[in-house]
C-alpha cells in the first residue's frame, strides 16, 4: 500500500501578502506541479485557517495553509486520435463543438480520452500553450454539457482570450430546459458559488468562501411544467447555471447531481406521465452552449459562432410541443 504523502503546512509571510492561493502553493511546494495542486484544490485538499478556499483566494500574512496531497501518480496529457467537431480554425484559435460525454481535460477519474488528448493529436504545438494538463483551454464545459468551446493555439491568443473571459467581454449563451415555471420571463440570478460544505464533489451557493457569480436568463418557450430558457453567463464558475437554477427551485431537466427531479415534479404539480417520460428519455442535463462571441486575438474582429441544439434536446422539445 502506498503511504499517504505528508501533510504540508505553511504560515503566510508578509512577502506573500495578497498572493493567489494556488500561486502560493506552487511557490511553496517546489516538488508538486501546478496541475497536481489545482486537482487537489478541486478535491478540497487545501484549507486556509481550517476552511476550504477557491484557487483565486488571496492569502494574508499570518494565515495557516494546510495542504494534503492526494495519493496519485502525476498525470500527463498525451495525443490521442479522437475525432473533433471543428467549426472554425485559423492560426491562433480553433472553435470546437463538444459533444455530450466528452471530458474537456485530464483529471482524476479521466486520465485520458479527453478533448485535450484529441486536440494534442490534431495540433502538435498545443502542448506549449498554458497548463500542461489544460493546454489551450480558456473555459470549460461539464462532461454532459454540449456546445461551443474556444481553444487558443498560441500563447498570445491564450492570454488574449483569458483576458476577454476575465473582463466579461467573451459572450456565452446557453439553452437550458428547466423544471417548473419562473415567476418572470426574464431574471438575474446571483449568489457566491463554492464547494458544497458536506458533499465536496458538488458546488453550491455559499455564504462564505465562494466566488461571486451572476447568471441571466430569459424564457423562450413555456410548457407549463418545463421551460426552455436562453441563459447568459456574466461569470464562469464551475457548474454555475446548474447550481443557480437548482438553488432557485428550477433545476435543469436530467441533472443527476443537482436536479432533484422528484422534488421539482412535486412542487409544480406536474403531469406525472409527461414528466416521467421526460426523465426516462433524458440521460444528461439538458444544457447546451449554443453561442460564443469573442474578439479575434490577432485581427480584432468581433466573431460569433453558433451550434444547433443536439438531437436529445430536440427530441424532448418535439415531445413537449406535441403535447401542447
Amino acid at each position: 500500500m502506498t503511504d499517504a504523502p505528508a501533510l504540508r503546512e505553511f504560515v503566510v509571510s508578509e512577502d506573500d501578502d495578497n498572493l493567489r492561493l494556488d500561486q502560493f502553493l506552487v511557490q511553496s511546494c517546489g516538488d508538486v506541479s501546478r496541475s497536481r495542486i489545482h486537482t487537489d484544490m478541486d478535491a478540497a485538499q487545501v484549507l486556509v485557517d481550517g476552511k476550504p478556499r477557491p484557487k483565486g483566494f488571496r492569502v494574508k500574512p499570518g494565515q495557516n495553509v494546510q495542504y494534503q496531497p492526494t495519493v496519485q501518480a502525476e498525470m500527463s496529457a498525451e495525443p490521442q486520435d479522437i475525432p473533433l467537431d471543428i467549426i472554425y480554425q485559423d492560426e491562433p484559435i480553433v472553435i470546437v463543438h463538444k459533444p455530450v460525454g466528452l471530458v474537456v481535460h485530464p483529471a482524476v477519474g479521466h486520465p485520458d480520452g479527453t478533448l485535450v488528448n484529441g486536440l494534442l493529436h490534431h495540433f502538435r504545438d498545443l502542448k506549449k500553450v498554458g497548463d500542461p494538463l489544460r493546454p489551450g483551454i480558456v473555459h470549460r464545459l461539464d462532461r454532459d454539457t454540449s456546445g461551443l468551446l474556444a481553444i487558443a493555439l498560441t500563447v498570445q491568443a491564450h492570454r488574449h482570450l483569458a483576458d476577454q473571459l476575465q473582463s466579461h467581454q467573451m459572450g456565452r449563451t446557453y439553452m437550458a430546459l428547466n423544471w417548473g415555471r419562473w415567476p418572470d420571463d426574464k431574471g438575474t440570478l446571483s449568489g457566491d458559488i463554492g464547494r458544497h460544505p458536506r458533499f465536496r464533489q458538488k458546488m453550491a451557493v455559499v455564504e462564505h468562501g465562494g466566488r461571486s457569480a451572476t447568471t441571466h436568463f430569459e424564457v423562450i418557450e413555456d410548457f407549463s411544467f418545463v421551460q426552455l430558457c436562453r441563459v447568459e453567463l456574466e461569470t464562469g464558475r464551475a457548474h454555475q447555471i446548474r447550481v443557480h437554477f437548482a438553488f432557485k427551485g428550477h433545476p435543469i431537466v436530467g441533472d443527476s447531481m443537482y436536479g432533484e427531479d422528484k422534488r421539482a415534479r412535486g412542487i409544480h404539480n406536474l403531469d406525472r406521465r409527461q414528466a416521467d417520460q421526460m426523465v426516462r428519455d433524458t440521460h444528461r442535463q439538458l444544457l447546451h452552449a449554443a453561442e460564443l462571441r469573442l474578439t479575434h486575438p490577432a485581427t480584432g474582429e468581433e466573431m460569433t459562432f453558433k451550434a444547433p441544439l443536439p438531437a436529445d434536446m430536440e427530441h424532448v422539445l418535439r415531445g413537449l410541443r406535441a403535447e401542447d
